[in-house]
């Protein structure tokens, strides 16, 4: 795990953000993900996107009551015996 010091104590995950060529640059130290945005914020929340795939913690399939919250009956949300499409292989 990536650490710093600053003024004799651990910082464990850290982050670096600096501007470069008119944008915000965001780096995880300890993964290595970097991202950019147009502002300090979205530099960061690009580098959360960002660490969340690299660590496997985003796309999973959705629960039937997190479809129901959003209108979609889980029902009409099932592919059956039908091949899915290509682009999903």
């Amino acid at each position: 795990m990536a650490s710093s010091t600053r003024n004799g104590e651990t910082h464990e995950d850290e982050i670096r953000l600096w501007r470069e060529d008119g944008w915000w640059v965001a780096e995880d130290v300890e993964t290595g993900v970097t991202t950019q945005g147009e502002t300090r914020e979205d530099a960061l929340a690009n580098l959360d996107d960002a660490v969340s795939l690299h660590e496997g913690d985003v796309g999973r399939e959705p629960t039937p009551e997190e479809l129901r919250e959003l209108g979609v009956d889980p029902a009409d949300n099932e592919t059956g015996d039908d091949e899915p499409p290509d682009v999903l292989d």
